[in-house]
């Protein structure tokens, strides 16, 4: 189910947003909105990947090679 949200943007935003809209190939502002907002939650997911991964490296995060998903009802040893 979609959602209509409202929002207000100065003139030079808004004539930019529609800019980019045409350039970029978009049907609509609201695609292009959903485009930058993937964008905007890929880039998050990466963030945290990373800071993920750093703390692996450091050791701080141990990882478990599971072979079925009982193994996450068992405490490892």
């Amino acid at each position: 189910m979609r959602q209509i949200i409202n929002i207000s943007l100065p003139k030079s935003m808004a004539d930019t947003l529609k800019q980019e809209v045409k350039e970029g190939g978009f049907a609509s502002v609201s695609e292009f909105i959903r485009h930058v907002i993937r964008l905007y939650n890929t880039e998050k997911l990466a963030k945290e990947l990373n800071r993920e991964t750093e703390l692996i490296k450091q050791g701080k995060i141990k990882l478990y090679e599971l072979k079925s998903l009982d193994q996450l009802k068992k405490k490892p040893k």
